[in-house]
């Protein structure tokens, strides 16, 4: 079983930034993956970013790479996703996933087992 926690959402204006925190527990394994996706009303989910519980490889959707960053935090079981230069479109209920059979398929949402309860990010014009 693991246990996935996000948070760190919020509102921010077009062009700020955030960081969001997904802290995983449990009996987690090097190499499990970790992803990110969100949920929006008029696109659905979309896979964001995934990294390797040991921090690496990345993984990033063209959509956001070069704006958003994946990495291991400081803090134990922590991943973050840092938000750069954030657009109105990037609004969304944002998911932390743990993917415990990593077999490449990384932006597959049914890949991945374990979900946390999503945090909100909102970007306003």
């Amino acid at each position: 079983q693991v246990h996935v926690v996000e948070s760190g959402g919020g509102s921010v204006q077009a062009g700020g930034s955030l960081t969001l925190s997904c802290v995983a527990s449990g009996r987690i394994r090097d190499n499990y993956l970790v992803g990110w996706f969100r949920r929006s009303v008029t696109k659905g989910l979309e896979f964001v970013a995934a990294i390797g519980w040991n921090g690496g490889p990345t993984y990033y959707d063209a959509a956001v790479k070069g704006r958003f960053a994946i990495s291991k935090g400081s803090a134990a079981n922590t991943v973050l996703l840092q938000l750069n230069s954030l657009e109105p479109e990037d609004t969304a209920v944002y998911y932390c996933a743990v993917d415990q059979e990593p077999r490449g398929a990384w932006a597959d949402d049914d890949e991945y087992y374990y979900w946390g309860q999503g945090t909100q990010v909102t970007v306003s014009s």
